[in-house]
């Protein structure tokens, strides 16, 4: 018997490696117990689908039918992976 493959695992990535236009998945909050409750209330939920608008000096994305922006700091602490087959930005070389 051929053992079948699994489901393949993709990374979680923080926010800010995803590119301009992509939709993500939030998957975990790993600020303090605080910041992470406000993001909650922000909308930025576990399972939540996340447009990123924008990355320039904040990162600007759409959450729940509003445009949030957030500090690269903060986004950092949002970890996601995308929603369909764009890939994240590449790491400057």
């Amino acid at each position: 018997m051929t053992p079948t493959a699994g489901p393949i695992h993709r990374p979680w990535l923080p926010l800010t490696r995803m590119r301009a236009g992509c939709v993500v998945i939030i998957r975990q909050l790993t600020a303090t117990p605080d910041v992470n409750q406000r993001l909650r209330e922000l909308g930025f939920v576990e399972e939540q689908r996340v447009k990123v608008i924008t990355l320039q000096n904040n990162l600007l994305c759409q959450v729940c039918n509003a445009r949030l922006g957030l500090s690269a700091k903060l986004a950092e602490t949002i970890l996601v992976e995308p929603a369909g087959p764009t890939p994240p930005a590449r790491l400057a070389a």
